[in-house]
């Protein structure tokens, strides 16, 4: 199971001449607005595409005071995929390579991981089926705020070299910017140019897509939207090195125009045949979705669309098109949090709007009556924790995402339109949640302590116990664990990494419920803590602790 993780309307038009003020459909036009008030997204440009009408909307204010326009730069995050793939696509209807050529032919130093003489190909990588994990185990950012900037070709092909993969090459779907990654470092090579120039050459310009490219230029950054995290702080501009092809283009909402509607086939461009060739879906990922190179195409009983989103540590974005390529929606954000289904809504008329909350101040002190972990399913559970004056849920095997309270016992995610209800029993404790997301209500029982990967719960030690842990502990190699208390909940945070919470088994010993692992503390013969032991696939990795 996964958790899937009438107002004015401040309206500016891209080029007059190929604008039309009437395409965005006032209910899109209303819940935009609404979404800037509320505070989720401080600025947000909306491209609309109806035939040959289209409309560059913008909402909210940027850091100076002026509204976003067409000329408004944001980080584009994942949507970079898709031009990745056309990259792709480009080169197999060229007949320059094929979907079946093994990345390894086009990486001859590198040494990319095959199973059961079955090798990753291009397409696979394209089609998100290669089985390589979503992000290499050695990302390890110097800056968590900006964690590709130093992941460099030496670092990803040491990667390559020892991984094992756990499955054979297309056996199944998982969503891998490694492996996007690694795509666009293989088509660059192959072509013996950056990435970021051989798309330039291959696609930008082709397109006229002046204020699209991997670099953040001064010309660029007078007109970036400044991004903003999960919890509305000032956030950093990504970089990236290696990894450049997964999500390292910077846009305008004017050029993506262009790009949605090249996609569409509204705009006539050398690149049509390669685009449809990207479009068209290969394999089944789950709930009647399907994925093309890159592009995934959603199912609906009103229409099916062809879409992909975003997101950086600081924006948001999603580009989609309805099948018979009537309609096309671009939606760019300063904040992070998903917009998928605002442009849904965008293309189907039929598609239900989504619920806008806003954010409402609860003392720190009664977020504590929320915190426990609640069994969604068996082996599935979410923890509830708080750190500083945050609240924080985790699933079973997932990130940590902030929560946010809308009314007393109701909140709300900004990563995901998910909500959660807490219910409180006749004494007036909290012993339930009910999270909503999707259409669907699961009930989740209140539990004591969280459960591990083993089925062990977890016991209750003596808050002064937590406190030998706390301190640094050397890993090797630049890391090291930090190991701190709050709020009565032990946190291990390793280097590039975010801090999560760790439950006890018995005193000394811990585990994480964000990944299958355990960490056992070590007593000199005085009793004090001297060292953690790392227990993960298989490998026992030692921190002293640092004096």
């Amino acid at each position: 199971m996964r958790l899937i993780l009438g107002a004015a309307l401040s309206a500016v038009l891209g080029t007059a001449a190929a604008a039309d003020s009437a395409v965005l459909p006032a209910r899109i036009a209303h819940v935009a607005q609404q979404y800037v008030e509320a505070g989720t997204y401080p600025a947000m440009v909306v491209v609309m595409v109806d035939g040959d009408r289209s409309q560059v909307a913008g909402f909210g204010k940027l850091a100076d005071g002026r509204a976003p326009d067409g000329r408004t730069v944001f980080e584009i995050g994942s949507v970079t995929k898709t031009f990745t793939a056309l990259l792709l696509a480009r080169e197999v209807e060229a007949k320059g390579l094929s979907l079946d050529t093994p990345v390894a032919t086009l990486l001859p130093d590198f040494r990319i991981p095959e199973r059961n003489g079955k090798p990753i190909t291009l397409g696979l990588l394209a089609e998100q089926f290669s089985g390589l994990p979503r992000l290499p185990g050695n990302l390890q950012p110097a800056d968590l705020g900006n964690p590709y900037a130093d992941y460099g070709r030496d670092r990803l092909k040491a990667f390559l070299a020892g991984y094992r993969l756990p499955r054979d090459p297309g056996a199944a779907y998982e969503y891998s910017n490694l492996g996007f990654g690694l795509l666009g470092d293989a088509l660059a090579q192959h072509a013996k140019l950056s990435w970021g120039e051989l798309l330039q050459r291959d696609v930008l310009a082709p397109l006229d897509m002046h204020s699209t490219g991997t670099v953040l230029t001064p010309a660029l950054r007078a007109r970036l939207a400044p991004g903003h995290d999960e919890q509305g702080q000032p956030a950093k501009h990504w970089t990236f090195d290696a990894l450049g092809g997964a999500g390292a283009l910077l846009s305008d909402g004017d050029d993506m125009r262009r790009y949605l509607q090249a996609n569409m086939g509204e705009l006539k461009t050398p690149l049509a045949a390669a685009m449809q060739l990207a479009h068209a879906p290969r394999r089944d990922i789950g709930e009647g979705d399907r994925i093309g190179l890159a592009w995934m195409t959603h199912h609906t009983p009103h229409g099916d669309v062809i879409w992909h989103n975003g997101e950086t540590g600081g924006y948001s974005s999603f580009i989609g098109f309805a099948a018979d390529g009537r309609r096309g929606v671009v939606i760019l954000t300063n904040a992070t949090g998903a917009p998928q289904e605002l442009g849904f809504a965008a293309l189907l008329p039929d598609a239900p709007l989504p619920q806008v909350h806003t954010a409402m101040a609860v003392p720190a002190a009664q977020l504590d009556a929320y915190v426990g972990s609640y069994t969604l399913a068996p082996g599935f559970v979410l923890n509830v924790f708080r750190r500083a004056d945050q609240l924080f849920a985790q699933a079973t095997g997932q990130g940590a995402f902030p929560l946010f309270a809308s009314a007393p016992d109701a909140f709300f995610a900004k990563v995901a339109p998910i909500t959660i209800d807490f219910e409180r029993a006749a004494d007036g404790k909290v012993g339930a949640l009910t999270l909503h997301q999707g259409g669907h209500d699961q009930h989740a029982p209140r539990t004591e302590g969280a459960t591990a990967a083993d089925g062990t719960r977890s016991v209750a030690l003596d808050p002064a116990l937590l406190r030998d842990y706390v301190g640094r502990y050397t890993l090797g190699n630049g890391a090291q664990f930090a190991v701190t208390v709050e709020h009565g909940q032990l946190f291990a945070q390793l280097t590039g990494q975010a801090a999560y919470p760790v439950y006890a088994k018995a005193k000394d010993r811990f585990f994480y419920t964000v990944v299958d692992a355990q960490l056992d503390f070590e007593r000199d013969a005085a009793g004090k803590v001297v060292a953690l032991v790392l227990h993960q696939n298989g490998n026992d990795l030692r921190a002293p602790r640092q004096p």
